[in-house]
Formats: C-alpha cells, sequence, structure tokens
C-alpha cells in the first residue's frame, strides 16, 4: 500500500492525483490521506504542491466531466471531512476508467465514494449558500470593509471571489478565525490574495480592537432598531428562525449583536 501524505487543500490534493496517474499506481495499492494517522505495512510518500500538475488535474476533470462536476468536486474538498482524499481520488479514477459523460459524475450514489463526494460537496454548497447571505461587513477606520466568519467548511476562497465580484471597487478583508486565514482585495483589482497567519504569532485580527469608522457603530444600531421594528411579534417562530438561520452564524452578524 502506498499512502500520498497530502496538505488539506485541493492544490495538494490535485497533485498527489497527478503523481499516481505519472507513477502507473493501481488503485487497490493507493490511498491520499490529509491526517498525520500512521497505516500498518503501508510506504508513506509525502506530496509537494505543484500548482501545475493541479491545474492539468482540473483542467481534465473540466474537459472529461464539465465545469459541474469539477464545481461539486472543489465543494467537497473544501468540506471538514479527513475521507474526502480518498474518496475524490476514487470518482476520478472511476470516472476516467468508466468513461463517464459530462455531468454524470456523481450519478451512482451506490457507490460509497461517489456517495461521500455528493453529500460533501451538499452540504458545502448549503453552507456556502448560507453565507453569501449571512456575511455582514463592518466599515473601519481607513474606509476598508471588513468582515469575520468561522466555517465548517473552507470557504474563503469561494466568498472572495463572490465578493470581488460584488464590491470590485472596495478595499475589503474577510477573516477565517478557525483556519487563521484571510483573504484580501483591493479596489479596482480583479485578483485577491489569500494570506496565512504564523502559527507562532497568534491571530492576525482581533475584532475587539479594531478601530471602526465614525458612523459605523450608528449605522449598526440603526439596522439592529429597524430589524426588530419589522418583526411581527405575533408571527415570530424561533424553532422555524432557527432553523433557516442556524445559532452558529449569528454571533458574526450585526442584528444579533456581534461582538
Amino acid at each position: 500500500m502506498y499512502v500520498y501524505r497530502c496538505e488539506d487543500t485541493q492544490e495538494s490534493i490535485f497533485t498527489a492525483i497527478y503523481n499516481v496517474y505519472e507513477e502507473h499506481r493501481q488503485r487497490e495499492e493507493v490511498r491520499l490521506e490529509i491526517t498525520d494517522e500512521p497505516l500498518l505495512f503501508a510506504e508513506d510518500i509525502f506530496v509537494e504542491t505543484d500548482y501545475a500538475k493541479a491545474g492539468r488535474v482540473a483542467e481534465t476533470i473540466i474537459r472529461r466531466f464539465g465545469r459541474q462536476d469539477c464545481h461539486s468536486i472543489s465543494y467537497a474538498l473544501a468540506a471538514d471531512n479527513p475521507d474526502k482524499a480518498q474518496a475524490v481520488y476514487r470518482v476520478i479514477m472511476m470516472g476516467l476508467k468508466e468513461n463517464v459523460r459530462h455531468g454524470h459524475l456523481l450519478d451512482n450514489l451506490a457507490d460509497d465514494n461517489v456517495r461521500l463526494v455528493f453529500s460533501l460537496a451538499g452540504y458545502t454548497g448549503r453552507e456556502y449558500d448560507h453565507l453569501r447571505g449571512f456575511m455582514r461587513f463592518e466599515e473601519l477606520e481607513n474606509g476598508a470593509l471588513y468582515a469575520r466568519f468561522a466555517p465548517r467548511s473552507n470557504l474563503l476562497p469561494f466568498l472572495m471571489g463572490h465578493f470581488a465580484d460584488r464590491l470590485p471597487a472596495e478595499n475589503f478583508v474577510i477573516y477565517d478565525e478557525k483556519r487563521k486565514c484571510m483573504g484580501v482585495h483591493k479596489a479596482g483589482c480583479i485578483q485577491w490574495y489569500l494570506m496565512m497567519c504564523d502559527e507562532n504569532t497568534g491571530e492576525p485580527i482581533e475584532h475587539n480592537r479594531l478601530k471602526l469608522s465614525e458612523g459605523e457603530e450608528e449605522y449598526s444600531e440603526l439596522f439592529k432598531w429597524f430589524c426588530e421594528k419589522i418583526a411581527v411579534r405575533e408571527r415570530r417562530s424561533l424553532s422555524l428562525q432557527r432553523k433557516m438561520l442556524p445559532l452558529r452564524f449569528r454571533g458574526y452578524m450585526t442584528e444579533f449583536g456581534n461582538n
């Protein structure tokens, strides 16, 4: 058994898939791992991320299975699950071997790996849809916009692309508290950047020490007042509210008094 040890990134996992294919390994003798858990009677192969190789794998997936299936795989690899790398590898190899048609890579839900990838992609997609609506920005003293969150899935790259398209004229930062990384967008630029926090220096942003603009606190209070006034108390349903807006998002939302 050959165990390819990857980083928990799409690029690293795609690099491992490229290396496996290039080295002509049999599917049954390969396992992709993102954890450090040792396996008996297995040879560890540590994967060095190669963005060119990862790009070729992504191009192959798009060419053979279509953009929608490639998007689903990206969502699955963003999920917080230790088995996702192996499942995605098996699904891609199965699709290539069986010459699966465009848009049908995840059709065979009787297969355990396909079912896991399908489930992870669906969960990540739902969380992404939630955050597109629940993300709240604050205006800082320097005029930049700032938002923070702690998603279960690694959604920062997806959200940066979305908000860079929606807010092209704004300087903004989105901070992922769970993974200690931030996305940065400069006004007027198409590109955006990801920055990782050094584990030895702690969090790069301490929310309570940020200096907000003069009008931000006033508008925050007005927004809370507006949300309270438009609510119909007689029709309030806390159970339905929790279903539509899970509690874990509320600590980052202005109308619920984020800290």
